[in-house]
């Protein structure tokens, strides 16, 4: 892009706030590199980046690069073999540990579903913990090496604090006891790298020694005496000694590092790219952007958009389209209307776009790449007004001309201006004419009502216009298109004073055609007006109508919650009257059973009126509290009911016969199985089956020979001698006898031997569906010879 045309439309603005939200400096050189690309998979890529990197600080929070230190001179110096210094070598450190806490960040992506695009950027970073830890235990800080870098550095420093241990005691002697009178302070000082004790300069004979420096005065004279000179000489050569092995601990460790010179260059590559991602992103949170979605077609459509330099919470956001339908725009209208405002939001956003960064607009918004675009909007000025001369525009539009191309877009602010108004308009038809034909998308703004008149006559162009209140004398900043703009010149003058006599005067030169374009002009803003009105209030009515759809929506989630709740407890009284029934027949086999031992049948059958009592009682009761509402439902009437007529209780799940009349309740008994069931005739739904009669007369003659044979069911199955089929025939008939009887449990015999007919038993009992367990018989019941099985209750 051309240089001239980012600093015209303030790219270099928002690349210098971009540079602003990364952390680290060489992510901050990055940012300031940044171009827009015409590449549109170059372009889709890098905003799937930026996306990414929004989404992990919605996720995770911001990641800082701020110890991202430039390692690039160090990695040169490494390469040609060269050894580091310890803060040199502790930038490496510091390096290696950021780059493990970035790691740390990204290191949930190992979730296959959440993976993203950066995600094998942070696979890529190599932490390279024990080189840091390495060089953490040699190095204490800038100016300090550890004793325990290395056995050599260790002895020495050992060997130096031994040897200045000496010293100081002999100086200790000298400086308290023979040599006190003759010092000036009783201290001992260095000079140099010597030890020396300062002595008055007139006994300066008194004392044997060297003398290594004096004061400004020439009183004290500093002398090393010569009984500490062999030691102060050991101290030195001792200090020599460590400032060499200090030396090979550091190329030690250049070495170390150096020997992951390629992982170090991946890593500084990767830290800055993921700095400069994160960096798109925090800029895209802080102006609520959005990634926008691109096309080769030349055709954008900014939704809501905003100038991302302007106060966000001011700046009035524009919808502009052009690409379709047309691809040329005009915008016309008075100064301060927000027209130049609009140039730029659509040249500045565009080239944020294809530099990969989000834009401030809403979602959906569509872009197209443009290889260049061309902008004529003056030298320096001001976002609302012109200032630069016509010889300037003309010279920025002729090198437009010549360069640009289909697939360039071009910028015109005010073209033709600056010359008389006449020959001005007509140069600028003439101009946008030749775009129009060459096919170029085109946007310009203008004060001449002649290319307003240019728009409505040629297809492919459209008007549009910034809205102004003339009320209030002030711009909304709302582009209007379709609609071309008025100056308002003789409504403003009026509204601040000027006489209606010299109004009227002006009018009067205007000509009769332009008057009646500009009447025009009048009632389709005003028809725009009462439109928008209407389509505000037609808004307003669907938010009204979806809200009440919501409120109706929830009290049938209540009705359809309280519905299910009370079938619920419905069905669970159900399920309790079963049990009681089951429970009532269990009670009448015990009762047959004491027949057998002279039971009178009048004892008999009053307790099997008791018990048949109680179950329709509670049935009574589950009816009356819960009158089934079932939807689609139809209800039967008391005529529609005849003895021996199929059923189905709706509440309870139960089929069966009807075995009396309704009465006056609408209340019937219902034969199931071996229990009668009171029901209401809204719970019953008529069943197609066989006859009533036919089906009643099976069912008494069936449960009759069941009643009979549970007197002589015996607990206990002998299989013994029976091969495997025969066997399993006669367990099957018995286990159904013994569950239709209630029989708690019953005894299979299969003997031990070869345990064959016992493995084919059990494999029968696992798909029995009446069987609860089964299990070998304990010492006493027969051992692995017999099989104890337990039925459902």
């Amino acid at each position: 892009m051309n240089e001239k045309v980012l600093h015209v439309l303030e790219y270099d603005k928002i690349i210098e706030e971009l540079s602003n939200h990364a952390t680290s400096e060489p992510g901050k050189r990055a940012c300031r590199e940044l171009l827009p690309s015409s590449d549109l998979r170059e372009i889709q890529r890098n905003l799937k980046k930026t996306d990414a990197g929004i989404s992990r600080i919605f996720k995770k929070g911001s990641v800082s690069f701020g110890s991202n230190k430039d390692i690039s001179g160090y990695l040169k110096a490494l390469k040609i073999g060269s050894s580091l210094d310890a803060p040199q070598l502790l930038n490496i450190a510091s390096f290696l540990d950021n780059v493990n806490r970035v790691k740390s960040y990204g290191r949930s992506d190992k979730e296959e579903d959440n993976r993203d695009v950066l995600s094998d950027l942070f696979d890529g970073l190599e932490p390279l913990t024990p080189v840091a830890g390495e060089i953490r235990r040699c190095i204490i800080s800038e100016d300090e090496i550890s004793s325990d870098a290395s056995p050599a550095l260790r002895h020495i420093r050992r060997d130096i604090q031994i040897t200045g241990d000496r010293i100081h005691d002999q100086l200790g002697k000298m400086v308290n006891g023979s040599l006190r009178s003759y010092l000036q302070e009783a201290v001992v000082t260095m000079r140099g790298d010597r030890y020396c004790i300062p002595i008055k300069a007139e006994y300066k004979s008194q004392v044997n020694g060297i003398v290594h420096d004096q004061s400004s005065t020439g009183s004290t004279l500093f002398i090393e005496p010569a009984v500490i000179v062999e030691l102060n000489n050991k101290l030195r050569e001792l200090a020599a000694m460590e400032k060499a092995e200090i030396e090979v601990i550091l190329a030690r460790l250049s070495a170390e590092v150096g020997g992951y010179l390629t992982a170090l260059s991946d890593n500084a590559a990767i830290m800055t790219e993921l700095d400069f991602v994160f960096a798109k992103a925090s800029l895209a949170l802080s102006q609520n952007a959005i990634t926008p979605i691109f096309n080769e077609r030349h055709y954008f459509n900014i939704i809501k958009g905003r100038h991302p330099l302007l106060d966000k919470k001011k700046a009035v956001p524009i919808d502009v389209y052009a690409g379709k339908d047309f691809d040329m725009i005009i915008i016309t209208g008075p100064n301060t209307g927000g027209k130049t405002v609009t140039l730029k939001t659509v040249g500045l956003l565009t080239l944020m776009g294809q530099a990969g960064l989000a834009i401030p607009a809403a979602d959906r918004s569509e872009l197209s790449v443009f290889n260049e675009i061309y902008a004529d909007i003056g030298d320096e000025q001001s976002i609302e007004q012109s200032l630069s001369t016509f010889s300037s525009h003309m010279t920025n539009t002729v090198r437009i001309l010549e360069n640009a191309d289909e697939n360039s877009l071009c910028l015109f602010d005010e073209l033709g201006a600056g010359t008389d108004p006449t020959e001005g308009a007509a140069l600028a038809i003439s101009i946008l004419d030749h775009l129009h034909k060459r096919g170029i998308r085109t946007m310009a703004t203008t004060h001449y009502s002649e290319l307003k008149v240019y728009a409505l006559t040629t297809e492919g162009i459209q008007n549009a216009s910034c809205e102004f209140d003339v009320e209030s004398l002030r711009p909304t900043y709302r582009l209007l298109i379709g609609v071309p703009g008025k100056s308002n010149a003789f409504a403003i003058s009026k509204r601040l004073g000027l006489s209606d006599e010299i109004i009227e005067a002006a009018g009067a030169q205007i000509s009769q055609d332009n008057r009646k374009f500009e009447d025009l002009l009048t009632d389709l803003e005003n028809s725009r007006v009462t439109i928008e009105n209407e389509r505000i209030e037609i808004e307003r009515y669907k938010k009204e109508v979806e809200q009440l759809k919501e409120e109706l929506q929830g009290k049938q989630t209540k009705l359809d919650e309280s519905r299910d709740k009370i079938l619920r407890q419905a069905h669970e009284e159900a399920r309790e009257i079963l049990q009681e029934a089951k429970d009532a027949a269990d009670e009448t086999i015990r009762t047959m059973r004491k027949a057998e031992a002279g039971v009178p049948m009048q004892e008999l059958e009053r307790a099997r009126q008791s018990v048949n009592k109680k179950i329709s009682d509670k049935n009574q009761k589950l009816s009356i509290k819960n009158k089934p509402q079932i939807p689609g439902h139809k209800k039967l009437k008391p005529t529609q009911i005849k003895l021996g007529d199929s059923v189905r209780i709706i509440s309870m799940g139960l089929k069966g016969t009807i075995s009396s009349k309704p009465d006056k309740d609408g209340n019937v008994m219902v034969q199931c199985g071996i229990m009668k069931s009171r029901a209401h005739i809204d719970d019953l739904e008529l069943i197609k089956e066989e006859g009533g009669k036919e089906q009643m007369k099976k069912f008494y003659g069936q449960h009759k020979m069941d009643l009979s044979g549970a007197k002589n069911i015996r607990t206990e199955l002998n299989l013994i001698g029976l091969n495997s089929a025969d066997a399993i025939a006669e367990l099957d008939k018995y286990l159904d006898s013994a569950y239709v009887s209630h029989l708690p449990s019953v005894r299979i015999v299969h003997g031990k031997g070869s345990g064959v007919l016992r493995q084919a038993v059990h494999d029968h009992l696992k798909a029995a569906p009446y069987v609860k367990s089964f299990k070998l018989g304990e010492f006493g019941e027969g051992d692995s010879g017999v099989t104890i099985v337990t039925f459902i209750k």
